[in-house]
């Protein structure tokens, strides 16, 4: 009797921690499709105003913008501090996601490292500035209220400060690691580069356009637009991939569990049955006794 009732009791905790998974995971699904369409409605802004810097960034006009200008190496004078932009979640439960972020962040710091660079560390998000406070290395900035509907206003706060400091070449490069959302259960970690511009190649014959004001004014505006928008877009996709990665985990927990209560229950009624077995035999056994 105590075996079934310490197995009444592992049932009924199984049973409540399936209740909370499964409701998770409901969360999550509620959440990804709003995170969807946030990637969605981003693309095609992006899509356009790489289109225009294509057609209007020159080789005569590159080395007039500072964010399009590649550094000197650092043996040959050029800046020795490079920056990283980590981007994770603030919450866990999403399988391997924070920790396959983090993973690339680390191989990208160590090429960059036995590149000569020293590494800045920019963390949005609770689960990478975890990581990196255990190891002991100081961040250079933290932003844990962004938060999984990021605004072009948190993509300026974190990028205004990184591109000036490039633009006073103080900076070698920018890159962004974050996960690039191709579908609800495919989110790889990738790393980007987005300073210096790498200004995007036109295909086919370059437009004659008519501009006003001229291209340099416009390249002006348009640059500082595309590198926060880049950003913006990694911070879209990184919490659309976090959302897609915790329902795909809660499912797998929700599966797990129910395949434990079935274990539990099978076990439970063989237990039952077996009292109930040796209680009848007991009975006639003694039944028996009484009549012999």
């Amino acid at each position: 009797m105590a075996k079934t009732k310490a197995l009444r009791g592992r049932i009924r905790s199984v049973q409540n921690t399936r209740k909370i998974t499964r409701t998770m995971e409901l969360v999550s699904t509620s959440k990804l499709k709003r995170a969807q369409d946030r990637v969605i409605a981003a693309r095609p802004y992006a899509e356009a105003l790489r289109e225009v810097i294509a057609d209007l960034a020159t080789p005569d006009l590159a080395g007039d913008f500072p964010l399009l200008s590649q550094p000197e190496p650092p043996a040959k004078g050029g800046p020795s501090r490079a920056a990283i932009i980590l981007i994770t979640s603030n919450r866990g439960l999403a399988g391997g996601f924070n920790s396959n972020l983090i993973k690339e962040a680390r191989r990208r710091i160590t090429e960059l490292e036995h590149q000569g660079m020293t590494v800045d560390i920019h963390g949005i998000g609770r689960k990478g500035i975890g990581y990196f406070r255990y190891l002991g290395r100081a961040l250079a900035l933290e932003r844990i209220d962004i938060g999984d509907r990021p605004t072009s206003a948190q993509a300026t706060e974190v990028m205004e400060p990184l591109m000036e400091q490039y633009a006073r070449g103080e900076l070698a490069s920018v890159d962004l690691v974050y996960a690039r959302f191709e579908s609800a259960i495919t989110t790889p970690p990738t790393v980007m580069r987005i300073l210096p511009v790498a200004a995007p190649e036109r295909s086919g014959t370059r437009p004659d356009y008519l501009l006003e004001p001229d291209a340099a004014t416009l390249l002006e505006r348009l640059l500082p637009l595309y590198v926060r928008n880049a950003l913006y877009r990694g911070l879209v996709e990184t919490a659309a991939g976090e959302h897609g990665a915790r329902r795909t985990a809660m499912k797998n927990a929700t599966d797990n569990a129910g395949e434990i209560l079935d274990d539990l229950k099978r076990t439970y009624n063989r237990l039952r049955q077996a009292a109930i077995t040796q209680e009848i035999a007991e009975i006639v056994g003694g039944a028996a006794a009484l009549q012999g």
